[in-house]
């Protein structure tokens, strides 16, 4: 999980402080993390979740504008920054992909980093077509070996400090990996599930 929102953020966008972020997925934990992490690093976040619910939980990480994912993230991000966001992490899938191009500002950058749709591929994809003019787009799918060691300390230090939540949001038996699986795919869970063997 960190290593993955450490390599999407530094590798797939490059960020710096000062830029804006859009986080499209960001109550799974790969998103909270991402969140939290350029939150620290300086720069302005924004963030989605499908439940209302989970507003206050992105507020609570320190996210500057959450948003409720209702198909027209990029409508909602225009009204808050008209000329989009800097960096984009797409953690959805392919299915929420051009809607995360759209709120992306020419010369900004967007991660395909997770698949939460399970949407995996682009059916005939047409890149003139798909991309908008200027905004790039990269992936990230790296190794353990893509978190340096003063970065992982750095992160280590501030789940000590309780400003870096790692969210265990059940604990299953390995007799109920069908029932964590479930939860899983109806997208019920904030933060990670873990089965005990």
């Amino acid at each position: 999980m960190l290593q993955t929102a450490h390599g999407s953020l530094h590798t797939g966008l490059g960020i710096q402080a000062g830029q804006t972020l859009l986080v499209r997925g960001g109550t799974s934990s790969i998103g909270v993390a991402a969140a939290v992490l350029a939150k620290e690093a300086g720069l302005t976040v924004l963030s989605t979740t499908r439940n209302p619910d989970r507003l206050a939980l992105l507020a609570k990480l320190g996210v500057d504008h959450p948003l409720v994912d209702d198909g027209d993230v990029a409508g909602q991000v225009r009204a808050i920054r008209p000329e989009g966001v800097y960096a984009a992490l797409e953690l959805v899938g392919t299915n929420t992909l051009p809607d995360t191009l759209r709120a992306t500002a020419i010369h900004g950058t967007v991660c395909f980093t997770g698949m939460l749709s399970d949407a995996w591929t682009i059916p005939d994809f047409y890149p003139i077509g798909y991309l908008p003019n200027g905004v790039r787009l990269t992936a990230y799918g790296g190794e353990s070996s893509d978190l340096p060691a003063d970065a992982f300390q750095r992160y280590v230090d501030l789940v000590a400090a309780g400003r870096l939540p790692i969210r265990i949001d059940r604990v299953f038996a390995l007799e109920e990996i069908g029932a964590a699986h479930r939860v899983m795919e109806d997208g019920a869970a904030v933060g990670k599930l873990v089965v005990r063997v």
